[in-house]
């Protein structure tokens, strides 16, 4: 089974990306899968976390995950204020939204393998290709890119299952974007 945990804060997509990353895995994988929520109090900009879980078989256990295979943080400011690397499994990679190197993420974080960082200015693309900063389909193309925990085209079409018709296409060019640039960097 896969787990992953995304930090954000309330009202930037943390929870839709780990819904997304849901249903591309069950609608368009046909394996198990699930999506939920942890709030603390609910107002925007407020820390969330959400999380999801992929497996080939029927899922049982409905607790939280504390054991990760992909951290994924889609605001920098919250590796300030909690441990986004807590937990994260010995082969597990963590993904940040940041114009850092991985190198200075892993010193700022205090983590000792640069290598499991994967680093991405999604906000960046978010500006250029969106028009806001909301960065949740951006950091999903970026985990997949960083994991292959299912594939981009199940992404894309979850992306069609879930949002509004007017939000697809640039999403979905957007987490594109991303795939293929940590992709790009993963091969060099």
């Amino acid at each position: 089974m896969k787990q992953i945990r995304w930090h954000g804060r309330g009202g930037n997509g943390a929870f839709t990306a780990a819904r997304l990353l849901g249903v591309a895995a069950s609608v368009f994988e046909g394996k198990s899968a699930q999506a939920f929520p942890s709030f603390g109090p609910e107002r925007r900009g407020a820390p969330v976390l959400g999380f999801t879980r992929i497996a080939d078989k029927t899922i049982t256990d409905h607790s939280q995950v504390y054991e990760c295979d992909c951290v994924i943080v889609l605001d920098e400011t919250l590796c300030d204020v909690t441990n986004v690397a807590a937990g994260l499994k010995p082969d597990g990679v963590l993904v940040i939204n940041t114009r850092k190197t991985a190198d200075e993420a892993a010193r700022h974080i205090g983590f000792e393998d640069p290598s499991r960082i994967v680093v991405l200015d999604a906000t960046d693309i978010a500006l250029e290709l969106l028009g806001n900063p909301i960065v949740n389909t951006i950091m999903l193309g970026a985990a997949v890119g960083a994991t292959e925990m299912v594939s981009m085209e199940s992404v894309e079409k979850a992306i069609d299952d879930v949002m509004g018709r007017n939000l697809r296409e640039k999403n979905k060019k957007a987490a594109r974007a991303a795939y293929d640039k940590v992709k790009e960097a993963v091969m060099q």
